[in-house]
């Protein structure tokens, strides 16, 4: 069988819209099952938890790099105006078809990140979940994003991230070069998920992020790790100087990303951007939601996790006693074999029901 041809170089290259919507076309298929696959199933708690770091009353939130909008639920309030754009009409269809069907639905639009078809200062808030590190060069990028935020608008980044030094970082590693893209090739376009690999390694474990961060004028308020620093959650605050009403004011080129409609026109004109905002430029308060049910889920989730430890350290000690004094106990081979096998297998299920509790309380209260 002829080998996969190595990711293209043009998938790297400054503003590849073309070819970055070219790629998720490709994987839109099954892009869902991956993640699920590729995060152990936390993808969406880590979405959530972007989602959280939004101010309850950012009433304009734009989600830059939706994709098929699975991030797009979380950042739904009372009287909140939610858009969602992509450069991949396929991921956006996706999206168009998952939200149809209900009473609400977030605004849609295919565009550049590079021109953005929105007049400066019109967001209260621009989350980027996965995306960020597709954005190249990335300060461009950051400072197009500063300038459809209004002064003191929150940027949330949530992106996978390459090792940092540590115990963990050979393991991060192994699992980026070689688990997935082996799961790509589940997947209609392995040579997506090879890049994928390769765009983590590129973007770095984050400090450079921060310094980019920093030059585009944002001020990092908080950071958060996942998975021992597998994906990672940027919080910031534009603090920078107003930037002029004009598309793609950091310099950049639009390279033909497919617009429909009156995005089109505003995007090749920049006299026709748009309002985000219905009128004004103050964010009216929004109902908030309750948190009683939140603090008792994770009051109960850690009383989970505090009795699943408790019997796991206990099975450790009994399993530790036991061997030592399984050669004075009159038991016949097969019964010090059976009793070996039952304490080591409640010692398994005990971990992993640790190890998930654990990642359950990093992550949103569940439903």
């Amino acid at each position: 069988m002829k080998p996969d041809a190595p990711p293209t170089p043009a998938r790297f290259a400054p503003h590849a819209a073309r070819e970055m919507a070219s790629m998720f076309d490709s994987v839109s298929s099954r892009y869902d099952l991956l993640n699920r696959l590729m995060t152990l199933g936390r993808d969406r708690a880590w979405r959530a938890s972007m989602a959280n770091a939004v101010p309850a009353g950012a009433g304009v939130v734009l989600d830059l790099c939706t994709g098929n909008g699975v991030s797009l639920p979380a950042l739904r309030r009372p009287g909140r105006v939610v858009l969602g754009i992509d450069v991949s009409l396929a991921m956006l269809e996706d999206a168009h078809a998952r939200f149809s069907g209900a009473g609400w639905a977030p605004r849609l639009a295919a565009a550049d990140a590079f021109r953005l078809p929105l007049r400066a200062s019109s967001i209260d808030a621009l989350t980027v979940a996965f995306g960020i590190r597709n954005l190249r060069p990335r300060p461009d990028a950051l400072r197009e994003i500063a300038r459809v935020l209004r002064d003191g608008g929150t940027l949330a980044v949530l992106e996978a991230a390459a090792p940092r030094p540590g115990w963990f970082a050979p393991f991060h590693a192994l699992h980026l070069r070689y688990v997935v893209p082996l799961a790509g090739r589940l997947s209609p376009d392995p040579s997506a998920y090879r890049y994928l690999s390769q765009s983590i390694f590129d973007f770095g474990s984050g400090e450079e992020f921060e310094r980019d961060l920093s030059d585009a004028g944002f001020e990092l308020e908080r950071h958060r790790s996942f998975l021992l620093g597998a994906s990672r959650l940027w919080v910031a605050r534009r603090s920078g100087p107003r930037i002029e009403d004009e598309p793609g004011s950091a310099g950049s080129v639009h390279h033909g990303a497919d617009l429909k409609g009156a995005d089109a026109a505003a995007a090749a004109n920049g006299s026709a951007l748009r309002n985000a905002r219905r009128g004004g430029s103050r964010a009216r308060e929004l109902p908030q939601p309750t948190t009683a049910r939140d603090r008792e889920w994770r009051v109960w989730t850690t009383a989970q996790l505090v009795t699943s430890v408790i019997l796991l350290l206990a099975l450790i000690y009994g399993l530790w006693t036991y061997r030592g004094l399984s050669g004075d106990l009159s038991l016949p081979p097969w019964q010090r074999r059976g009793f070996m096998a039952l304490i080591v297998g409640g010692i398994v299920v005990f971990a992993a029901r640790s190890l998930m509790l654990a990642l359950r309380l990093t992550g949103p209260p569940g439903r």
